[in-house]
């Protein structure tokens, strides 16, 4: 089915005049297209990463928040300090912490709490 139709038209890529020869046409030329979808598609996913990192980053400070008792490594996430930093809050005594066995020390939330009253 071909079309008599001749429009003028500015690219939507390039800002080039072109004549269409449909109504939907919006790029002068293939490369234009494929151009403009490669920049959509790499918009789409740095949009995409950038939800994923702040999804990432916020989710373990709200589950954190609702746990009893957490590890050394999630304390330093909720101080923003190091675990080496808390291991030696909790060797001053700054920081009451039980031993559970190798490797598992856990901090009461209550005692974060009283370390800032």
């Amino acid at each position: 089915m071909s079309s008599n139709i001749k429009i003028e038209r500015i690219c939507d890529n390039c800002g080039e005049a072109f004549t269409a020869r449909t109504t939907k046409t919006k790029y002068c030329s293939k490369k234009c297209n494929s151009q403009h979808y490669k920049a959509k598609l790499r918009q789409e996913k740095i949009e995409s990463s950038n939800k994923e990192t702040v999804k990432t980053i916020m989710f373990p400070l709200d589950q954190l928040r609702a746990k009893e008792f957490l590890t050394v490594k999630e304390v330093a996430t909720l101080l923003n300090c190091s675990i080496r930093t808390i291991y030696y809050y909790i060797d001053q005594g700054n920081i009451k912490a039980v031993n559970l066995g190798k490797r598992m020390t856990r901090v009461k939330r209550s005692e974060l709490d009283k370390l800032f009253n």
